[in-house]
């Protein structure tokens, strides 16, 4: 049998570029361990290749490094840091650690900056220590990372669809779920405080970002326990606002929301925006990292919903971490990936993805704001066009 000839401009019959020869060459000088040595030693390439290195091994230890940052959360050493330096002995008995233990934890934390030690020998908080501090959401989000650790022992099962149910498709039960509105109350409150206590990170910011003191009614969708709608309704004083989640989570957003004394302000209703018409009549409509929680069908099944509940004229805000934000790439390709990977649903997705779905949906004046804090949310807004007279 002859031989196929490769078609003109198929990858097998087309030449290289002179790009990919040079990333050939690179790369295949890169791997050579004689080469490594020598960019080690050499004054010009000394700090790139001491650099890389660094890199490639953070990447190896980064679960301990986790880990290091669980235990001073567990241990409370940030708390114990707060009024000021102590030293090793002080230390080891309020961690409850023999002190050549607690030395242990202490040198690794200041190694990872969120310690340091002073030329006294004691140690005191480092900034990002202080920062742990100031954002109790954290430390319950690296608590929860432990169901994430287990769904990820083994990655390429997880990839290849074979690693079964994970832990965090039960903990996020809604997520997989066929009938999201018949989530039952007692499988809602470890998400749902969970949510409630990382989203105060960005209420604030997504606040800052966009003006919704000109609109007049907001509707908060897959709301939570209400803490944007809380935080929207003191930034904003004469907007009326409605909060939809889940029956048992709404319950729990209108006992939160009452305790504040901001019962007659915030309308929290229960149902699924899959399931039921959305309430009509805002003239803004909120999705605070609610869309990267959905596959592409549900997502547009929800953006075509808010268009047809939104008021002629209003805007819909989605706010959520986005793929390739400059300089926070990792965050959602490589965290938000593997996380929504497994949890069983949703992707992150990038702007210019959002904006194609967001006209898909029939939305128009579609842009992207920034915000204080783009690795932790950014926003793009659409708006649906007024009626024609």
């Amino acid at each position: 049998m002859a031989a196929r000839v490769a078609e003109p401009g198929s990858a097998a019959g087309r030449r290289p570029g002179w790009r990919e020869r040079w990333l050939a060459f690179r790369n295949a000088r890169v791997a050579s361990p004689a080469f490594q040595r020598w960019a080690a030693g050499f004054p010009l390439t000394r700090r790139i290749a001491r650099a890389n290195t660094r890199a490639l091994f953070d990447l190896c230890a980064g679960f301990v490094y986790a880990q290091v940052l669980l235990a001073c959360v567990r241990l409370d050493l940030f708390r114990r840091l707060a009024d000021g330096p102590l030293g090793i002995e002080a230390l080891g008995a309020g961690l409850g650690l023999p002190p050549d233990r607690a030395m242990r934890l202490l040198r690794a934390a200041a190694s990872l900056r969120l310690v340091r030690c002073l030329p006294d020998g004691r140690f005191a908080l480092a900034d990002l220590g202080a920062a742990m501090l100031g954002n109790p959401s954290v430390a319950a989000m690296i608590e929860h990372h432990a169901m994430l650790y287990d769904d990820l022992r083994d990655p390429v099962a997880l990839l290849r669809g074979e690693a079964g149910e994970t832990r965090l498709s039960r903990y996020w039960p809604y997520a997989e779920s066929e009938a999201p509105g018949a989530v039952a109350a007692e499988s809602v409150a470890d998400y749902s405080g969970l949510m409630s206590a990382s989203q105060a990170l960005i209420a604030e910011d997504v606040l800052d970002a966009y003006p919704f003191a000109r609109h007049a009614g907001l509707l908060d969708l897959g709301g939570g326990e209400g803490v944007f709608a809380e935080a929207a309704a003191r930034r904003c004083p004469d907007l009326r606002l409605m909060l939809l989640d889940l029956p048992p989570v709404a319950a729990r957003a209108r006992a939160r929301i009452a305790a504040q004394g901001l019962g007659e302000r915030i309308d929290c209703r229960g149902g699924s925006f899959f399931d039921c018409a959305l309430p009509s009549g805002a003239d803004v409509i909120t999705l605070v990292r609610v869309v990267h929680d959905h596959d592409d069908a549900r997502a547009m099944a929800l953006l075509r919903a808010a268009h047809a509940a939104l008021a002629p004229g209003g805007s819909l805000v989605i706010a959520e971490p986005m793929a390739g934000t400059p300089g926070a790439e990792p965050v959602a390709d490589a965290y938000f990936g593997f996380y929504l990977l497994a949890m069983g649903s949703g992707r992150a997705r990038s702007p210019a993805e959002l904006s194609a779905m967001l006209e898909g949906a029939g939305f128009r004046g579609i842009r992207t704001l920034p915000t204080r804090r783009p690795l932790l949310a950014r926003i793009v807004v659409g708006s649906r066009e007024c009626k024609p007279v």
